[in-house]
This record gives structure tokens, sequence and C-alpha cells, in this order.
């Protein structure tokens, strides 16, 4: 086996962040916005750790297919681009936290780079939306789009953080990473 494979190990544990994710992104959220977007409890959290545990390649492969999922769970897409944009891109935006996966507080680090990414995604999407619906120019397209994905993606992202430096959390991390990989 080549050191780049992806383990049965790495399958398993990426595919049970995937479903948890998935269940509290469907089950478990606060009132969705009426076009899409909601805050839910950590869901993106549960989706970087893949990143986190097995660096970019497993992140990003895992990513993707939470948002295949998303896609197929509760699409709404005005224009073709929001497809690709809004669900594997977006999403497969989390993986980005694999970036981090040994430095320090990478957890932290590859959680807020994995959100921005998202955030970009959607707002490039966003602004498709609102210049289809002709919402007044660009600029008005574009400060829609920032303050809608904003309103949901914000306070989820405020919240994961305190939740992250809590140091029985971030101890609770450190072991969730031991036992997925194995090592220290």
């Amino acid at each position: 086996m080549s050191k780049s494979s992806i383990t049965v190990k790495q399958v398993v544990y990426s595919g049970v962040a995937i479903a948890l994710a998935t269940v509290i992104a469907t089950v478990i959220k606060l009132p969705s916005l009426p076009n899409g977007g909601s805050i839910t409890l950590f869901s993106m959290l549960i989706v970087c750790l893949a990143g986190y545990w097995y660096g970019p390649k497993v992140g990003i492969i895992a990513a993707l297919a939470y948002g295949v999922l998303q896609f197929i769970t509760g699409p709404y897409v005005v224009h073709p681009a929001q497809v690709l944009l809004d669900f594997p891109l977006a999403f497969g935006a989390l993986g980005l936290s694999g970036f981090f996966s040994k430095s320090k507080h990478g957890l932290l680090k590859g959680y807020l780079v994995g959100v921005a990414g998202r955030f970009l995604f959607h707002e490039i999407s966003g602004f498709i939306f609102y210049t289809t619906y002709d919402f007044g120019g660009n600029m008005a397209a574009i400060w829609a789009s920032t303050l809608y994905n904003l309103s949901y993606i914000l306070p989820e992202a405020i919240l994961t953080v305190i939740l992250i430096a809590l140091p029985p959390v971030e101890k609770v991390m450190g072991r969730l990473k031991v036992m997925a990989t194995g090592s220290n």
C-alpha cells in the first residue's frame, strides 16, 4: 500500500463524521432561512474533523462528499453555477482544515480557514443568485449576499470557536485525534 492511499480506518472515521454532520444539519438545526442556509449545532466542525485528523487530501474528499449529501437532502438552486458553488465547493472548502492538521491549535486554525472558504463560495453563489433577480445592481447584490451568508455562517462559527477554545473540549478533540490516527 502506498503512503498516499486512503486507509479503511480513515474512510470509516470520515464516514462517521459525515453521517453525524448530515444528521445534525438535517434534523437538529435552527429554522432555515428562506433560500437555504441555517445555523446547525456544530456540523461544520464535525466535517472539519476529517481534515484535522488526516490532512487535506482526506479532509477535502470527505467535505466534498458531505457537500454532495447536502445537495441531495436539500437543494435550493436558481442558477446552474450554484449547484457547484453552494454544495461540493462550499462544503468541500471545510476540508481545507487539513492543511493545519499538524500545527499547534490546528483544529481552530483549520476550522476558521474552512469556514472562510465555505463563506467565499457561498458569497460568489449569492452574488449570482441576487444578480439573477436583478436585485438593484452589483453592489446591492454583493451586500445582500454578504449579509445573507453571514447571518447563518457567522453565528455558528462564533459558537464553534467558543466551544473549541474550552479546555475540556480541546482535550476531547485531542483524544479523538489520537483514536482516529493512532498517534500522539
